[in-house]
């Protein structure tokens, strides 16, 4: 392999186990690779460090392995046969290629999707993978793993076998645009007689129609089963408005779990569309629930006083690098501000930043800041994450992107 040599004590990062090599501990590189090419890592002395994917900007290579295991053929079968132990043991998958079933916990009628590969959480950095019963969805978020799909889908097919129907790569808005990279959408493989872009998938027994092509991210946010589940143990009786609702994995737990009324509302008409299929899919009426193509801080803004006893709020992410983080910042206060201020006394504010960019800290302090600009009492009753699915790698806390408040607003 291609050697990348690193600055004279630059590589404890790695010795951390720290998967990422930032251009500005590069000494030199011995032969001139491709981006995308498989490079060894060495310290200044020589020693081997670890392997991974070369690429070009600050983060130089994306560690896949500390020996040489990501040489061998099997690589990615292991590595992905690995990411399931985990969600098997985490109670969302079963293995349907395992002997024996006696520790499995999972129930595929009550869940049958999870995020089946998590980046560097499963020590894939730059690949998603999504399961929707039986439809694998991956997304590449480097030159790296885009050029290696061909051999992630034969290992999709290897570890699932006969329970695996399609494959999906979703790689046009997430791989580098690169000269030669054909980032076009489509089907890496499909069983035969599978013609579908669409289906219908359970999660803690709530039906949600998902569509890979044209949907945003995979067509779901997993990320956000357990906070969903919690918004329904909060929701009876209560008038609920879902901000930013996609395809209204939030309105629905409420509905179910007895929701005098749902506003769901996000400014795309493709998923408010969805939205009221989802809700008819779930046996729910226009009484319960009512949908709004609107944008979702305006609305807020217009909503009359006291008139929701439940707010969602959970918006895109508003800083995707450190270059917008005040920004940022500011459209969460702001938002939050506006939420805070609207609730009725005894209210509930569920929010929530997926922006990687900014941590806990600096969420909750902006939270405090829209707090504090409307004067309103505001206790926090639980701090809020991502699910067991979408693991952080314990060298690795940049990956834990998902954060949250429950608010209880006097």
């Amino acid at each position: 392999m291609i050697k990348v040599i690193l600055r004279k004590g630059r590589e404890d990062s790695l010795r951390r186990f720290h998967p990422w090599v930032f251009s500005g501990a590069v000494a030199e590189i011995q032969g001139n690779p491709a981006e995308g090419d498989l490079v060894a890592v060495h310290s200044a002395d020589g020693n081997f460090l670890a392997c991974g994917h070369y690429q070009i900007g600050s983060i130089a290579v994306r560690v896949l392995s500390f020996n040489d295991d990501a040489l061998r053929p099997d690589f990615y079968e292991v590595m992905i046969g690995r990411a399931l132990d985990v969600r098997v043991a985490a109670g969302l998958a079963i293995d349907p290629l395992a002997e024996s079933s006696a520790t499995v916990t999972a129930d595929p009628t009550v869940t049958n999707c999870y995020r089946l590969v998590h980046g560097e959480g499963d020590s894939l950095p730059g690949l998603i993978v999504d399961y929707y019963d039986g439809v694998c969805v991956m997304q590449a978020h480097s030159v790296g793993m885009f050029r290696a799909k061909k051999n992630i889908c034969e290992a999709l097919r290897a570890v699932y076998g006969p329970a695996l129907k399609a494959v999906y790569d979703k790689s046009s808005g997430t791989a580098p645009f690169k000269a030669g990279l054909d980032l076009v959408d489509g089907y890496l493989w499909r069983a035969e007689g599978f013609n579908d872009d669409e289906q219908m998938v359970l999660e803690n027994g709530h039906k949600f129609l998902v569509n890979w092509t044209s949907g945003q991210k995979t067509g779901f946010f997993l990320d956000q089963r357990e906070n969903r589940k919690l918004v329904g143990r909060y929701a009876k009786g209560r008038n609920v408005l879902n901000l930013f609702c996609y395809t209204g994995g939030f309105s629905i737990y409420a509905l179910a779990e007895g929701a005098a009324h749902v506003d769901s509302v996000d400014c795309s008409k493709k998923a408010m569309d969805m939205v009221d299929r989802n809700v008819a899919l779930n046996g729910f009426t226009p009484e319960q629930h009512t949908s709004y193509c609107a944008d979702a801080i305006d609305f807020v803004k217009a909503a009359p006083d006291g008139k929701y006893d439940l707010m969602i709020v959970d918006p895109p992410a508003f800083a995707k690098h450190r270059g917008v983080l005040k920004n940022a910042l500011r459209a969460y206060q702001r938002l939050n501000a506006a939420a805070i201020a609207k609730v009725a006394p005894g209210g509930l504010v569920f929010t929530y930043s997926c922006s990687q960019v900014v941590d806990k800290e600096a969420f909750a302090l902006a939270v405090f800041s829209a707090a504090a600009s409307v004067g309103r009492n505001v206790r926090i009753l639980d701090r809020l994450n991502q699910p067991a699915d979408h693991s952080v790698n314990i060298y690795h806390p940049e990956g834990e992107y998902l954060k949250g408040l429950l608010l209880y607003v006097e």
